[in-house]
């Protein structure tokens, strides 16, 4: 009964007239910049959330248009994968296998609204998810102390790890990378200064918003001006516009199985929209695909990841406010956003800051309605930000990452140190080293540090205070099999695969 009035009181915060106009002015921005290929729903966030801070907008307002954006760029994200073959983010890459066959075959139109509907029906199976179990998340996470936390870090860097496929050596250094900028500043403890080489503008650390602008937007312009995604190839005519209550009640089974599924890995610290778009597309090809039509233009192979990217990207919210551990690298610019405002989020945020979190979630059953309405009827217009050219993009891009990043300091040490920055993660994605992880070590780093100090000095130095609590030893344990268990399920996976036969 509690839950029920906290959100009913949510809904009067997320429908007040200038939130509503807030979530809606977010849900367009989002599908725009989610529909443009390569920049997605981190670039989205960390444009806006600076200058959502210089505008004064206040924390519930600014949290409820950078998760309008968040959500509205997975909605956007699979037109450019529809119709040029060029997923908009990671996580709409499953979609481009079977939606670029979809609208060959002149069921373009068909393809992305069967995507708007999934994609909606998995925002909403996963808010329905947050309202249920982030209240009895949060109250069980009051439980935590210092070794708990930092033992829950652990396991987030285990999951970044374990879930990144084939490269989770290159995951672990960007973690890596991202502690390490964390250090830099004065040592709140001892009152040192840490790797500022005397410069005086670093005495207090590296700005969060400097850091996520100049790894994401500087180092994506960056990649634009090296790849021009030609609209050439762009599918123009979509048929029909809109799927059939035939091709719904095929996707739907799948699309609630995906959506499930999404939320479940959204969860969990680290692993994303990527992941869970990725593996519901092959749990359902195993599930369904008993004609091998998979990849060729399969409705339920649009309707699967759609649902699943969406449910994991709104699940990864319950880890952020429940435990102050983000779940993805977008929600770790949400955590940015937060520290702007002196916010911290954890389990206190519930009875601290009601208001805040329950307009937060009420704000998104409310944009995923508008990103529904939006979406279908407005698919043709869309379409058409996809023909503007690169030399017209990078400078408006750039203009507003600039002014963001400078609104927050007023210091030009502050742009120097985000075009650094922007050429080292230019450098890096260039190697296949992904950012994320630098963001989520960056946002962690800090917290990581104090919990384990404070852990230690319980106890005079006596690190067996690490793995006193069933807690902390539940997950050590979860960490360890986030490290082994993804690696041995591929080595399996490879020898049961028979052979190629040689011709």
């Amino acid at each position: 009964m509690d839950v029920l009035q906290h959100l009913l009181a949510g809904f009067g915060v997320a429908l007040a007239p200038t939130n509503l106009a807030i979530a809606a002015i977010g849900a367009l921005i989002g599908t725009v910049v989610g529909l443009l290929p390569g920049l997605g729903p981190i670039n989205g966030v960390a444009i806006l959330m600076p200058l959502a801070f210089a505008m004064k907008l206040p924390p519930e307002a600014s949290l409820i248009l950078l998760a309008a954006v968040y959500i509205g760029c997975e909605y956007g994200g699979r037109i450019s994968s529809i119709l040029l073959n060029v997923p908009g983010d990671a996580g709409a890459i499953m979609t481009a296998l079977d939606g670029y066959p979809m609208a060959r075959q002149g069921l373009g139109g068909v393809a992305l609204s069967i995507s708007a509907w999934s994609s909606f029906v998995g925002s909403l199976i996963a808010t329905i998810g947050i309202v249920l179990f982030a209240p009895l998340l949060a109250s069980w996470a009051l439980s935590f102390g210092p070794a708990e936390y930092f033992a829950l870090m652990c396991f987030a860097f285990a999951c970044i790890a374990g879930l990144m496929g084939e490269a989770p050596m290159k995951a672990g250094i960007a973690a890596v990378i991202g502690l390490s900028l964390s250090c830099v500043g004065l040592d709140s403890n001892s009152g040192v200064y840490r790797f500022t080489g005397g410069d005086v503008h670093l005495s207090d650390g590296i700005q969060f918003v400097v850091v996520v602008i100049g790894v994401f937007s500087i180092s994506e312009i960056l990649l634009m001006l090296e790849q021009h995604h030609s609209s050439d190839g762009m599918i123009t005519e979509t048929g029909r516009k809109l799927f059939n209550l035939r091709e719904m009640a095929r996707t739907w089974w799948g699309t609630v199985r995906s959506s499930v599924v999404g939320f479940v890995v959204g969860v969990l610290p680290g692993a994303g929209a990527t992941i869970a778009s990725a593996m519901t597309y092959s749990m359902e090809k195993r599930l369904t695909d008993t004609e091998g039509s998979f990849g060729k233009g399969d409705i339920r192979g649009v309707a699967a990841p759609e649902a699943a990217n969406n449910s994991a990207a709104t699940g990864s919210f319950v880890p952020m406010l429940t435990l102050g551990v983000p779940g993805s690298g977008t929600t770790a610019v949400m955590v940015g956003a937060l520290a702007l405002y002196n916010i911290t989020p954890g389990p206190a945020l519930f009875t601290q800051q009601p208001t805040l979190v329950w307009g937060l979630i009420a704000s998104l059953f409310v944009a995923n309605l508008i990103l529904l309405f939006i979406n279908i009827p407005m698919v043709g217009l869309f379409t058409k930000v996809l023909r503007v050219p690169n030399w017209l993009l990078v400078p408006g891009i750039l203009a507003v990452s600039a002014v963001g990043v400078y609104a927050v300091h007023a210091t030009t040490f502050d742009l120097l140190l985000m075009t650094a920055l922007g050429v080292a993660g230019w450098l890096l994605r260039k190697q296949g080293v992904p950012m994320a992880p630098l963001i989520l070590g960056f946002v962690l780093g800090d917290m990581m540090e104090q919990n384990l100090r404070r852990a230690l000095s319980i106890t005079n130095g006596d690190a067996s205070i690490l793995v006193e609590s069933p807690i902390s030893v539940g997950l050590w344990l979860g960490a360890l099999a986030m490290v082994l268990v993804p690696p041995l399920l591929r080595l399996m996976q490879r020898r049961r695969t028979p052979p190629p036969v040689a011709a």
